[in-house]
């Protein structure tokens, strides 16, 4: 079996599980600093105006990809278990009508938003001057949607199959052709259209279309496990069973980004009140804060297409290890990337706003006092990483929810007027707390262990016959092919 392609139920849970999150953890590392470069070019070519224009339509963008986050998820973990159970044509199934359910929902609010694009820029508000370019720079995003979210999807079927290492290439791909038109399509370098705007979109929608009949050219040419041929192309067709799987599990999982976006929300209007300092200080807090989390995202993705394949394959002594190994690698290189932060913290955050800012000593002490936090939130992270390996969604939203809303805001907001700005920055620690604490209480004595999630019978395209959880590939092959 090529190394793009992984059985995860065989052979050394700590060594595998790193060598599949350290792919994603890169993944997610470049589409970070794409974002910051594209900000980057925007702002020293269009000012501050056009900088704002698309901070507004990153967060349309963000509230959007929830959803395909939480059926891309679903998918994944159809994905992963048929193939711990070494049915492709499951697998096949679930990602076709992933696929399916995607394109017409991309489709469909590329379209909405295309025509009320006016009206979303003035539910939030956006300032008047940058409106239009707002305005502009939005529609061309959602014309590039439908594409967007095929690649991710492809990306997260991908890796629900253990291959970590395409998707990785394909951002990279992604990133390079991204940041490297932005200059050239808004200021008109070279034979390049003078775009303005509409050029740093223009550049985001190529990059999502190339990466994305990329990645489609690639999954046949490799003869991958998640291409479709034949026949089996009616499974782009959603099959009603699945789309109800599909939607019933990541609803819960998509709500949980929602959850998680009003909660910052929140938050940042309570920060406003502390003045432009504060702000500004808690503003570089979170630049950082997104390089810390990292390690636990990448993780908790391995853990859950891990422990999905051997949940198939019916490995429950592997599943236990792979959540402590996903613990303890995860605190080891969390905790190394948090005092890195806080040793280097000053010249770091004198990127963002000058090493002379009144906001850096802010800054430093918001590090201090909720940094370690994010050790807390990676372990949580692999527990509902395993638990919603078996289709269990509901219970993790649920602690999110308690969290987020009634403890941590709740900490925030009574504790503001008695200890000030240090009752936020607590707030953070004594929360994650109180979410890990439920997660644990939930793995140990929850009853996700005898949840079922699995792809229904159906009949099979080329024979008419019904197939439903087949011990081997329709070929006969037992293990995926690239």
């Amino acid at each position: 079996m090529p190394p793009q392609s992984r059985d995860l139920t065989t052979g050394p849970i700590g060594r595998t599980l790193l060598l599949f999150a350290l792919p994603t953890l890169a993944s997610n590392i470049l589409q970070t600093l794409n974002g910051s470069v594209n900000a980057i070019w925007v702002g020293r070519f269009l000012g501050e105006s056009a900088l704002a224009a698309t901070s507004n339509a990153t967060i349309i963008m963000f509230l959007t990809f929830s959803a395909v986050f939480g059926f891309g998820m679903a998918a994944t973990i159809l994905i992963g278990q048929s193939m711990g159970r070494h049915d492709i044509d499951a697998a096949r199934r679930a990602f076709g009508s992933a696929i399916g359910l995607v394109v017409g929902i991309g489709i469909l609010i590329a379209a909405l938003g295309w025509v009320f694009a006016p009206q979303i820029l003035h539910v939030l508000a956006t300032p008047g001057q940058a409106q239009e370019m707002a305005l502009v720079y939005l529609r061309v995003i959602f014309i590039g949607l439908p594409f967007t979210m095929v690649g991710a999807l492809i990306q997260m079927g991908l890796r629900g199959v253990g291959d970590a290492i395409t998707p990785m290439w394909f951002m990279v791909l992604s990133v390079v052709i991204d940041a490297g038109l932005n200059p050239l399509l808004i200021a008109g370098i070279g034979p390049f259209p003078q775009m303005g705007i509409a050029g740093s979109a223009t550049a985001t929608l190529i990059a999502a279309v190339v990466s994305a009949f990329g990645l489609v050219i690639y999954i046949y040419a490799r003869d991958l496990p998640i291409r479709l041929r034949g026949a089996e192309l009616a499974y782009l067709a959603p099959d009603p069973a699945l789309v109800r799987i599909i939607v019933a599990k990541g609803v819960p999982m998509a709500a949980q980004m929602l959850v998680m976006s009003i909660s910052g929300l929140t938050m940042i209007g309570l920060v406003n009140r502390l003045g432009v300092d504060t702000a500004a200080a808690y503003a570089v807090s979170q630049q950082l804060w997104n390089y810390i989390q990292m390690p636990a995202m990448a993780i908790g993705a391995a853990c859950s297409s891990m422990a999905a394949q051997n949940i198939g394959a019916g490995r429950w002594d592997r599943v236990n290890r792979i959540t402590r190994s996903g613990i303890v690698y995860n605190s080891i290189i969390t905790l190394v990337v948090i005092a890195a932060i806080i040793l280097f913290d000053r010249p770091v955050m004198a990127l963002f706003i000058g090493g002379e800012s009144p906001a850096i000593p802010i800054a430093r002490h918001i590090q201090l006092l909720a940094s370690w936090t994010f050790l807390l939130f990676g372990a949580t992270m692999v527990l509902f990483a395993t638990v919603r390996a078996n289709g269990a969604t509901v219970v993790p939203l649920v602690i999110l929810l308690i969290a987020l809303i009634p403890v941590r805001l709740g900490i925030a907001l009574f504790g503001l007027p008695l200890f000030g700005g240090d009752a936020l920055w607590l707030a953070f620690p004594l929360s994650s707390i109180v979410s890990l604490a439920l997660a644990v209480w939930y793995f140990l004595r929850g009853n996700w262990r005898d949840m079922r999630m699995a792809v229904p019978p159906a009949t099979h395209p080329s024979t008419g016959e019904e197939s439903a959880h087949a011990t081997s590939e329709p070929a006969g092959r037992l293990h995926p092919t690239g």
